[in-house]
């Protein structure tokens, strides 16, 4: 177990020693920066000649997986049951600052397209920034929402009382 533990700290002081590599070639944010808002350390288990791609990877796998939240709100057709009761509660602010950051995410990953299409380390670099300062925005926006929705849940969250059967 131990043996295990030790080959862990040493993959990820390895993934921070190369992470810190590129972010001095690049300027990126600092490792901590991008571990504590996209889990990069999870890097450390993967063997890679292109770290700075594989950082992209992760950064797009949280990013989307918001945009694709942000979308179901924005369009509930098919969504989960308790996904209609979120919706009930957004203020009109709401709805327009989550169109807003809709846009902003689906227009990164227009880009994203293009990076997949032909890699280029400076080309990555610049997703990375640019994604940085767009997450943290609309994380920021993002966050209010829900606490506008916790706040009025109990106001707006009855069920309906159609057929189930």
């Amino acid at each position: 177990m131990t043996e295990k533990k030790d080959k862990d700290e040493k993959s990820l002081e390895k993934l921070k020693e190369e992470y810190k590599k590129l972010q001095k070639k690049h300027d990126l944010p600092s490792f901590e920066e991008m571990n504590e808002n996209f889990s990069i350390e999870k890097l450390a288990e993967i063997q890679t000649e292109i770290l700075i791609r594989e950082v992209r990877r992760v950064m797009v796998e949280k990013i989307f997986g918001y945009l694709r939240t942000i979308e179901t709100f924005i369009n509930p057709s098919n969504a989960p049951m308790f996904v209609f009761s979120i919706v009930k509660s957004f203020s009109e602010k709401d709805k327009k600052v989550l169109n807003d950051i809709y846009k902003e995410l689906a227009k990164n990953e227009v880009e994203l397209i293009n990076l997949d299409l032909e890699y280029s380390e400076e080309k990555e670099a610049e997703f990375i920034k640019d994604s940085c300062k767009i997450w943290k925005r609309t994380s920021k926006q993002f966050i209010e929402i829900i606490e506008d929705v916790k706040k009025n849940w109990d106001n707006k969250s009855e069920t309906s009382r159609g057929y189930f059967g």
